[in-house]
């Protein structure tokens, strides 16, 4: 009889050992290696403040926390990738996400129509050199949806560092890393919509200088593309002069 408990218990163990786990339910989900069901409670993942994320020692992809600090102190789901710590899509429950919102870091001022958009920094950076004067950038383009990759070209192109893409690339605010200095469009983007140029009917909701602001389209090797934020008029400055800096990201 021993003998025949201990081949049970030894089956069972095994079957627990490869089978799925269920909380508030004795038949899991076959495809979950754990099912959670319930009504009244839900699950809440481990949380903690920026700087105890990055102390976690060799964290794992695909690891998800509660970054408590982050996104301007609201607190938000992140997942690390095998690049860096990325946030998880979140959004209001009840409304979908808007031009003018507080969100992820900064003020939201393009939308894609698809869940994404673009975000600009709350406050101005600082009002540097566009920088490698005399020198061409190749590649930048005055496109949306190209002022990461014009960053990341002028910042690995020029060895200038105090520089307005520089700024932006290095950029740590709100608890995201992936900052970058916009391309003309999106910076004209940024008037119309949260600045000056009040088409939504907003106002200056970013808190834009009446100056010139950086774009990160060179025009050429003596000048790169700028934007007004009174009359709203583009121009091109020449690298050497000193204009205003709002990095913006991507969501």
């Amino acid at each position: 009889m021993k003998a025949l408990f201990t081949i049970l218990a030894t089956l069972l163990l095994t079957i627990c050992t490869f089978s799925q786990v269920g909380i508030g339910t004795v038949i899991p989900d076959a495809s979950a290696a754990l099912d959670i069901v319930s009504t009244t409670s839900g699950l809440l993942p481990p949380r903690m403040t920026a700087a105890q994320r990055d102390a976690i020692t060799t964290p794992s992809q695909g690891l998800i926390i509660f970054c408590t600090d982050c996104a301007s102190g609201a607190g938000e789901l992140q997942i690390k990738l095998s690049s860096a710590w990325k946030n998880l899509p979140v959004g209001d429950v009840d409304d979908p996400i808007a031009i003018g919102d507080t969100y992820q870091g900064g003020i939201v001022f393009y939308v894609d129509g698809s869940g994404g958009g673009l975000i600009a920094a709350p406050t101005d950076q600082t009002n540097p050199q566009w920088g490698c004067y005399e020198q061409s950038i190749s590649g930048t383009s005055s496109a949306l949806g190209t002022g990461a990759a014009n960053t990341t070209a002028i910042v690995s192109g020029c060895s200038e560092t105090a520089i307005a893409a520089k700024i932006c690339a290095d950029l740590t605010l709100g608890g995201y890393t992936d900052w970058f200095l916009p391309s003309k469009d999106e910076l004209n983007l940024m008037y119309d919509n949260i600045g000056q140029g009040n088409v939504l009917g907003l106002g200056n909701v970013g808190g834009f200088s009446d100056s010139y602001y950086w774009s990160s389209t060179e025009y050429d090797n003596y000048n790169a593309w700028g934007q007004g934020f009174y009359y709203g008029n583009q121009a091109v400055p020449n690298k050497f002069y000193t204009n205003y800096v709002r990095a913006v990201r991507a969501f």
